[in-house]
């Protein structure tokens, strides 16, 4: 089996830290592709960065659509705020799993509340959007920033980590959050030592959306081209 992960922004660094998340889970004879587009916004932070990404996203799904050279069985979308998800659905009939909405329905069936642990203040209007969207926003305690650029991520001095610690202590604390929800995949190498930590599951979406693709694929379940996600009309 073969799991397209598409990180849309242009950072190879970070494409390659969400590659090795996604290759721990991943099963015995899976392979992941990890892959970024070379044009592109660095990072996404919002409702602009987002459209920037969409082209790059689409042009890198439809190099690995069926009866391309290397075809994916299944594809992740690496960007919480599940980047152009419903327009990649529309290019192949194989699953299109986005991390950000495989990370709340897995934290849903952990706990009866969980709260969202993202990166800047002005992602939590479209992760809020996509939680209502999803229909889980009910289970929401709520979507916590902390302020740091999704880049200072990659960078050991930023204090990322005392940061991020101290929105879970709050979300656990003020929310009565049972689950943590981490919404950046920039994350996805923290999530098991503050599982530990912090004695709760805390979910990167990264690792939720490489297991979900696996058992779609594995299922032979396949993305519905009735409706909305019909193939795209020859214009």
């Amino acid at each position: 089996m073969r799991i397209v992960v598409v990180n849309p922004n242009t950072t190879a660094s970070m494409t390659r830290k969400i590659g090795e998340a996604a290759r721990l889970v991943a099963s015995p004879g899976t392979t992941i592709v990890a892959v970024n587009p070379l044009s592109g916004p660095a990072s996404i932070e919002g409702f602009y960065d987002g459209a920037l990404a969409v082209p790059g996203l689409l042009s890198l799904m439809a190099d690995h659509r069926e009866g391309s050279a290397a075809p994916g069985d299944a594809f992740v979308i690496g960007c919480f705020d599940d980047t152009g998800l419903d327009a990649a659905r529309c290019l192949t009939d194989k699953p299109v799993i986005g991390i950000g909405e495989a990370a709340f329905h897995m934290a849903s069936m952990l706990g009866r509340r969980f709260s969202v642990v993202t990166t800047l203040s002005r992602s939590v209007a479209g992760i809020e959007a996509n939680l209502t969207s999803y229909g889980l926003m009910a289970r929401c305690g709520r979507v916590r920033a902390t302020d740091i650029p999704v880049l200072d991520l990659e960078d050991s001095r930023s204090g990322a980590r005392g940061k991020i610690d101290d929105e879970i202590n709050a979300a656990l604390k003020q929310d009565h959050a049972d689950v943590i929800v981490l919404g950046c995949a920039g994350m996805a190498d923290l999530a098991a030592d503050l599982s530990r930590q912090f004695g709760v599951p805390v979910i990167d979406g990264v690792a939720a959306a490489v297991k979900l693709g696996e058992a779609m694929a594995g299922l032979g379940l396949k993305t519905s081209k009735r409706g909305a996600y019909a193939v795209p009309r020859e214009k």
